[in-house]
């Protein structure tokens, strides 16, 4: 068991981006300051510090909670991804730097593994860290808290998207892979058109899969119908 104020704030983002604790989820604080041998004081440190960045809701007299999904949440997140998604590709070709470029080869290598050992977690958690990377590459203290917080929504919406069913989930999962590579190989080539035109593309492909992957674990299925409905761009 690994332990740790670092340990527990790592293991709180993985939990919630692989929906292994459902989105509403109240946390316990006692168990968790006897499973990582911390004080209560750390552990509300992380607490604040994962609240700030998306992933938790601290409620007065109610606890702490994992940020939860409505309807509302899928209205606003499919309304503003892609206007996000673009700007932060056209900065990530502006400024990018060599080592951030070679991080993002390097993530794709992991995430290209992930997919032929089938590994949904790993997936998940590396394509999310692919598009924070190109948020970090555009390096805007504005758009780069937005994107952090779509991807966890993004992350949740779609995390049954790398448990393919059937052939046709097969090869839309191997096109979001052959997507990061075009991604890449756009960046270092620094063309900012093709770099928007992939973001159009690679949006399109979780658009489609929008209805399919619209109630994971944890979000109540008489939304499905509203939100599909409301949210069809």
């Amino acid at each position: 068991m690994r332990s740790g104020k670092a340990a527990l704030y790592e293991d709180l983002k993985r939990l919630i981006l692989t929906m292994e604790l459902d989105p509403d989820e109240v946390l316990d604080e006692a168990s968790l300051t006897a499973q990582y041998g911390l004080s209560r004081t750390p552990v509300r440190e992380v607490f604040q510090r994962l609240a700030g960045e998306g992933y938790l809701e601290i409620v007065e007299k109610r606890g702490v909670r994992v940020i939860p999904m409505s309807h509302s949440t899928l209205r606003n997140f499919f309304l503003v991804a892609p206007m996000i998604y673009a700007a932060i590709g056209r900065l990530a070709v502006q400024h990018f730097r060599p080592a951030q470029l070679k991080a993002l080869k390097e993530t794709q290598k992991r995430f290209r593994k992930a997919v032929q050992s089938r590994d949904a977690d790993a997936m998940a958690l590396e394509n999310n860290r692919f598009h924070e990377i190109m948020g970090e590459m555009a390096a805007n203290p504005y758009l780069q808290p937005s994107l952090g917080r779509l991807l966890i929504d993004h992350c949740r919406i779609g995390h049954t998207f790398y448990r393919p069913q059937n052939v046709d989930m097969e090869r839309r999962l191997q096109l979001a892979s052959d997507h990061h590579d075009a991604f890449i190989a756009a960046i270092e080539a620094r063309n900012e058109q093709a770099v928007v035109d992939l973001v159009s593309e690679h949006w399109e492909l979780s658009r489609e899969n929008m209805e399919i992957f619209i109630a994971p674990q944890g979000l109540k299925t008489d939304h499905l119908s509203q939100s599909t409905q409301g949210n069809r761009l």
